[in-house]
């Protein structure tokens, strides 16, 4: 349930997501790591976090990918055990709110629904400006290690009146339902990872991962500092997840 790295790991939605939008021409951004740098550059000398751990930044990417090719074969059947299954509703509403038409110009990134695919940086991504009318990037962004660039990508990237939504991991709002999903989280999903990937770490990095994400009003502020207007969120199951929208105009 985080950024997939590979085209195997978005197979489930793909072959629903195809489905929905026959007549849209939509883009998949296969991922590489989200933030690996696959072509030659400079390297940064500051740190960033790999869940709770500190990391050079430029050995994120890397790390981030060896945790998806580690639990790609199990993937579909651990988040259907980790989640009961919402995670396909979840995804159904934010495919609701896109409500594609056809010809409508669809880039998603860090996922598997695709009809044409492109290995990129979510950061630097390797298209003009002003290409796509809708971005959507679902259970990917809390992997980038710098998000900031990768909003101000979505925006470059998007044309004038274009449309950015993002599904991923957040603060849940009720203090019961918080101590329970922390109790889950640590304590269940980890065991989870073990019982059914072989892979425990990959799956306390998940758990990390999502503690370190901003909270709904933090991100929506990143988002609104990367040039988007009319920025809104919906929580979804008590905040456990949530839909954030905005819009470039």
């Amino acid at each position: 349930m985080a950024a997939p790295k590979s085209c195997a790991l978005w197979s489930y939605c793909g072959r629903g997501w195809s489905r929905a939008m026959r007549g849209c021409q939509l883009l998949g951004l296969r991922g590489a790591p989200l933030s690996a740098r696959l072509l030659s550059q400079e390297k940064r000398a500051t740190e960033t976090h790999f869940g709770f751990e500190t990391v050079p930044e430029e050995e994120k990417g890397g790390k981030v990918y060896q945790v998806f090719e580690s639990v790609a074969k199990k993937y579909d059947v651990m988040n259907d055990m980790m989640s009961l299954g919402i995670h396909r509703v979840w995804k159904d509403l934010l495919l609701w709110k896109m409500r594609p038409l056809p010809g409508t110009q669809l880039l998603d990134v860090a996922g598997g629904t695709g009809l044409a695919w492109v290995l990129g940086d979510a950061e630097e991504l390797p298209f003009d400006d002003d290409k796509f009318d809708i971005y959507t990037i679902a259970f990917g962004i809390r992997n980038v290690t710098h998000i900031d660039q990768a909003l101000q990508e979505a925006h470059r990237v998007l044309k004038p009146g274009g449309r950015f939504l993002c599904l991923e991991f957040s603060q849940v709002n009720n203090p019961l339902i918080s101590r329970l999903y922390d109790l889950y989280s640590f304590q269940v999903i980890p065991v989870l990872g073990e019982v059914i990937a072989g892979d425990w770490k990959s799956y306390q990095y998940l758990v990390e991962s999502i503690r370190r994400f901003p909270s709904q009003e933090e991100f929506k502020e990143m988002i609104e500092d990367a040039g988007f207007h009319k920025v809104t969120y919906e929580s979804l199951t008590s905040g456990i997840v949530a839909i954030h929208s905005g819009f470039k105009l």
